[in-house]
């Protein structure tokens, strides 16, 4: 067992840091495949104002993850801030469902759930911390693993909510479900996270505030986001267009969508642990790349679908490349700030946002331009690119501490 199971998870933060983060992936599991149904159609929102309270809880995510990283950081310990997030979630999801209407919808969406959106980056730093004194090969292959009880919670939850509520008049009590799983998430950190987990990574540095959005945004680290942001915008681009080519050009059912991301999902569970163990012998970098380039073929190939039998064909490739995308920027990101757990981990937090960006603004070019199918070559032609300003800067760094011995 210990060849399926690496001894890193054998560690009691790590391996709580995983039931954690699968508890926070149901919570958005349950409701995120909804949410636009509560919000739109039953609490009365335009589509105007959703897509503004979405844009915005992004933002106000991002902003809540550096504060809350930051603070973490000078703590030198993490629970704390995760206790008070899983607060948050409990609340957010809770008034929603207590107090149905779309000010309520709009004021949770705006402040307590991007809150607890933070506790992602949080149970990364944590696990993080847990981390001193690994080698980098189980660094990633514990990342691959917290962040592979997302991906699990997403193959399973979504498919076991629809079940529950298949009958009922109304999607909000999805909303309940989820507010239990962030109690359920509290449970966990309260009594099965170590307390003195990550003590000894308090930052000898304290940064405030303003100095640690200026690290952030400094050109150094915004250059490696920008990479990441490109090809993780890959995946933000295929949520978008796999329903609509589906249902179009493909001439397939809604129901084929939600067997095709149920199956990609599962996928993706197996093979960021196969992600890992090829890491473990070609580098983290030639990893990445490498599943880049297969997710890009699946993009063009997404490309010239025409029957239902092409979209199932093109899960395993769907899956292998996914699973390297979400998986390696994770100990990319965080190693840009590694000596600031809490802050290199809301670096995560910072990448979605702008790789939702880069998503939004790819997709709008390309449909305005060649429609959805030219749009999924366009997408594969964005993932490349950040892989090749990764390179580009992995050779740069490289070549700098050799002109440095030379001077």
């Amino acid at each position: 067992m210990s060849r399926l199971f690496p001894d890193v998870f054998r560690n009691p933060a790590i391996r709580a840091s995983m039931i954690a983060i699968f508890t926070f992936g149901m919570a958005g599991a349950m409701t995120a495949p909804y949410r636009s149904i509560v919000g739109i159609r039953e609490l009365g929102l335009s589509d105007g104002l959703y897509s503004f309270l979405a844009f915005a809880s992004a933002a106000v995510n991002v902003v809540v993850s550096v504060l809350l990283g930051n603070l973490a950081d000078r703590l030198g310990e993490y629970r704390s801030a995760m206790i008070g997030a899983c607060i948050f979630g409990i609340v957010g999801y809770g008034m929603v469902y207590a107090f149905p209407s779309a000010a309520i919808f709009a004021i949770s969406g705006l402040l307590p759930l991007p809150i607890f959106g933070a506790l992602n980056s949080l149970l990364f730093a944590n696990a993080r911390a847990a981390m001193q004194g690994m080698n980098r090969n189980d660094m990633v292959t514990a990342n691959s693993g917290v962040r592979a009880m997302i991906s699990l919670s997403w193959v399973l939850i979504p498919g076991i909510t629809g079940l529950v509520l298949s009958g009922a008049s109304s999607m909000l009590p999805a909303y309940l479900f989820a507010a239990i799983a962030c109690l359920l998430c509290q449970g966990i950190i309260l009594f099965a996270l170590p307390k003195r987990a990550g003590a000894k990574m308090a930052a000898a540095h304290h940064l405030t505030y303003f100095g640690a959005l200026r690290q952030v945004v400094s050109p150094r680290i915004s250059a490696h986001i920008a990479g990441v942001a490109l090809i993780t915008s890959t995946l933000h681009l295929n949520d978008a267009l796999l329903p609509l080519i589906a249902t179009g050009a493909a001439h397939g059912r809604l129901s084929d969508v939600g067997i095709l991301v149920g199956i990609v999902a599962l996928l993706e569970v197996v093979f960021i642990i196969v992600w890992s163990r090829i890491a473990r012998k070609t580098g983290q970098m030639t990893a990445l790349a490498a599943g880049t380039i297969i997710y890009a073929l699946f993009l063009s190939l997404l490309g010239f679908a025409s029957e239902p039998w092409h979209l199932y064909a093109l899960t395993l490739l769907a899956g292998i490349g996914a699973a390297a995308i979400i998986s390696f920027p994770i100990t990319y990101l965080q190693d840009l700030i590694a000596d600031r757990p809490g802050l290199g981990s809301a670096l995560i937090s910072v990448n979605i946002f702008a790789s939702a960006g880069i998503g939004a603004l790819v997709f709008a070019a390309g449909t305005w331009a060649t429609g959805y199918s030219g749009t999924a070559m366009l997408s594969a032609v964005t993932g490349l690119s950040g892989i090749a300003i990764l390179g580009l800067l992995q050779r740069r760094n490289a070549v700098a501490p050799a002109d440095a011995e030379v001077q």
